[in-house]
C-alpha cells in the first residue's frame, strides 16, 4: 500500500485547505483510513477516520471544522479543513489499515500500519 499527500499549505486563521490522498494497492473490501497530525513537540493525534462503510470518527478539536471524505473509484482520501486555528498546525498524515477498527480505535494512530510521508499544514494568527 503506498499513501501519498498533498494540499498541505500556509494560511492565515480562518481560511480553509483541502488535503488529499492518494491510495493504491489498498484492494481490501474492509480498511479503516483517516487523517493524523504532529505537531513540533507533541504526540500524534487522531484527526479524522472514514472506514470501508463510510462511518466516520472526528476529535473533538476539529469536530464542525473538518469533514473527512473518500472517492473510492479514484482511490482518494480527502480532508477539508475549515475555519482553521494556530493550533491546527502540524504535519498531516495519512493512514491506512485492514480490516477496519471499532470505533472506539480508529482514532488512535498506532493501530494503522500503512501511512504516507505527510504534507505540512501552517496556519497564521
Amino acid at each position: 500500500v503506498q499513501l501519498v499527500e498533498s494540499g498541505g499549505g500556509s494560511v492565515q486563521s480562518g481560511g480553509s485547505l483541502r488535503l488529499s490522498c492518494a491510495a493504491s494497492g489498498l484492494t481490501y473490501s474492509s480498511y479503516s483510513m483517516g487523517w493524523f497530525r504532529q505537531a513540533p513537540g507533541k504526540e500524534r493525534e487522531g484527526v479524522a477516520t472514514i472506514d470501508s462503510d463510510g462511518y466516520t470518527t472526528y476529535a473533538s478539536s476539529v469536530k464542525g471544522r473538518f469533514t473527512i471524505s473518500q472517492d473510492n473509484a479514484k482511490n482518494t482520501l480527502f480532508l477539508q479543513m475549515n475555519n482553521l486555528k494556530p493550533d491546527d498546525t502540524a504535519m498531516y498524515y495519512c493512514a491506512a489499515r485492514s480490516p477496519k477498527l471499532a470505533w472506539w480505535s480508529r482514532l488512535n494512530p498506532n493501530n494503522y500500519n500503512f501511512r504516507g510521508q505527510g504534507t505540512q499544514v501552517t496556519v497564521s494568527s
